[in-house]
């Protein structure tokens, strides 16, 4: 395959366009907010993201290079078709939720990253255990993706994949690092406008090749291969489930997501920008289903792609920009090409900017350095926005399985952060006993259950279970939604096990090492770094409860004002004076 001089043309000027925009909102950032609050302006925006900018930066964050070019498989794979891509309503419905019950408690308490509450009630050890998990999925996704995109500019140009992750992930590390926030949601917006305008151009283009069949008629008939609407088996109902459930609610516990609902003007602004990038990512997933389906509808022996079919060749993942080259003109391949490569540099980005956001302020500032300036936490952020975007562009280069490690993360995000995150947001009275309990029991179960991807063999054997071609165990239960539902009931019991035997004196205070019970209002509560700089925090919530013996079931384990927060924000409250 020939090196194509217009094709790495079209890449750099991309690039460079979004460069630009990303040094345009470095500037904006620096006359945004006070000097005191540059580094609440890199992490959040300085709050004041509208909704065209956050709904498009919302849904750019989860429309990356693995949604889109992963739906293209899914419906191309003949074992799967479209019953089994469920990223575009499993993320869809998780960002409809968030909205919903989770966008309003955050961004009305006035959090600056998604440990923030965790902290607050668990503490600055909690805090940094559920760092984490939420470091590897963000890092690896990083990483996953960055390799996704250096294989599709190999496909289209025929250049080096190492260099052009290399230069990928420089570009987006820079406008990442110079402008926080600000660069990203900027930058996003440009990304996905050229998504939505490049994958729709090159559609009608290749539905018209020759070599396609309708795909009408391919979505219910085999003529190459399955019908691409694909089927449920009756075996791999539960399998199905446990993904869909994984999706969709262990989409919601990202900092990523967090990062622009805390960066929105109000709490209702927060919902509604949830609620429009769950329709920007239905909208943006049909392009990518019909290329699926066009490949699955193509007689690759008539195209100079040749014999066997991508799927043979195991060549599945690659099937949307191989359409792109096969089956669309020069001209047209190219401006896809750069469409996909928006979609990856719009979730490397925000992957990167929210790992080092929770560890400038999370791990750095509000565990060992509480004094720490303005200005040190903005260099911290700009010295580990280098380190992990270089960590994930090695890991690109030279992991084998960095997918099998996303996979393993993202179960880990959805197994341990989303439970907690519930108990901490709508469960009263849980508490440190509780967190680490649930933590420990989500993590263990979730290793045991093992991982085809990482070759990693299962120590528990649930019903279902067979070996695949490889000799490898896969289980067909459910096992990561029971270690999620183990990870929540063990919290919430061993939380209210362990006030019960301090409060009732079956435990002397002395035991109460992590002040979780005895001593909630304790000397880690009481240090001078504040987690929110809103005063609607109601600090007593911490203090020492007394007994109660005449609880209800309901008002015992229910947070009701988790669900009745009332928005403080500057807009509303002018809204309700007038």
């Amino acid at each position: 395959m020939a090196f194509h001089v217009e094709g790495l043309v079209a890449i750099v000027v991309f690039y460079l366009a979004i460069l630009a925009v990303g040094i345009w909102a470095a500037w904006k950032t620096k006359n945004t907010g006070s000097e005191g609050d540059r580094s609440e302006a890199i992490i959040v925006g300085g709050r004041d993201i509208g909704l065209l900018v956050g709904g498009f930066t919302m849904t750019a964050t989860w429309v990356g290079g693995g949604y889109i070019n992963g739906t293209a498989e899914a419906v191309y794979v003949p074992d799967y078709g479209l019953a089994w891509a469920q990223a575009p309503i499993g993320y869809s419905l998780s960002l409809i939720l968030g909205g919903l019950f989770f966008a309003k408690p955050m961004r009305s308490k006035g959090y600056v990253t998604m440990l923030d509450p965790f902290q607050q009630l668990y503490g600055k050890r909690m805090g940094g255990l559920l760092f984490i998990p939420a470091l590897m999925g963000e890092m690896f996704w990083a990483a996953a993706i960055f390799s996704a995109l250096g294989a599709t500019i190999s496909v289209i140009i025929d250049i080096n994949v190492n260099i052009s992750v290399i230069i990928s992930a420089l570009i987006a590390t820079m406008y990442t690092l110079v402008g926080g926030l600000y660069s990203v949601a900027y930058t996003d917006v440009v990304q996905l406008f050229c998504i939505f305008l490049g994958l729709w151009i090159s559609v009608p283009f290749a539905m018209s090749h020759p070599a396609v069949t309708d795909i009408g008629l391919t979505a219910v008939h085999q003529v190459y291969q399955a019908p691409w609407l694909g089927s449920i088996n009756s075996l791999d109902i539960y399998t199905w489930l446990d993904n869909f459930f994984l999706l969709t609610l262990g989409g919601i516990p990202w900092q990523a997501y967090f990062q622009r609902v805390l960066s929105s003007s109000s709490a209702t602004y927060a919902q509604v920008l949830s609620f429009l990038a769950a329709f920007g990512c239905l909208v943006m997933a049909i392009p990518a289903v019909l290329i699926g389906a066009i490949g699955a509808s193509t007689a690759w022996n008539q195209t100079d792609y040749g014999v066997p079919d991508p799927k043979s060749k195991k060549e599945a993942d690659m099937i949307l920009p191989i359409v792109l080259q096969y089956l669309c003109p020069v001209y047209i391949s190219f401006f896809g090409l750069g469409a996909v490569s928006a979609a990856v540099m719009s979730s490397a980005d925000s992957s990167i900017l929210s790992a080092s956001s929770m560890f400038a302020r999370n791990i750095y500032q509000l565990s060992f350095r509480q004094n720490a300036s303005d200005r040190e936490i903005v260099w911290v952020m700009r010295i580990t926005v280098l380190l992990f975007g270089a960590s994930a562009t090695a890991m690109a280069l030279l992991a084998s399985s960095v997918y099998g490690l996303w996979y393993l993360s993202s179960d880990l995000v959805y197994i341990i952060i989303f439970p907690q995150l519930l108990c901490v947001l709508f469960i009263k009275g849980t508490n440190t006993y509780g967190a680490i309990a649930g933590y420990l029991f989500g993590l263990v179960l979730r290793i045991t259950g093992g991982e085809p991807y990482l070759y990693l063999q299962p120590l528990i054997f649930y019903p279902g279970w067979y070996q695949d071609d490889n000799n490898l165990y896969v289980q067909r239960f459910p096992f990561k939604t029971l270690a999620m539902l183990t990870s929540f009931f063990t919290n919430v019991i061993v939380s209210y096990l362990a006030k019960y035997l301090f409060e009732s004196g079956t435990l002397p205070p002395k035991l109460d090492f992590l002040d979780a019970v005895v001593a909630r209002y304790s000397r880690e509560h009481m240090d001078k770094a504040t987690l929110v700089k809103s005063d609607n925090i109601v600090l007593n919530e911490l203090a020492p409860v007394n007994p109660r013996h005449s609880l209800t079931l309901s008002s015992t384990f229910t947070n009701k004002e988790a669900f009745n927060y009332v928005d403080s924000s500057p807009e509303l409250s002018n809204t309700e004076d007038n």
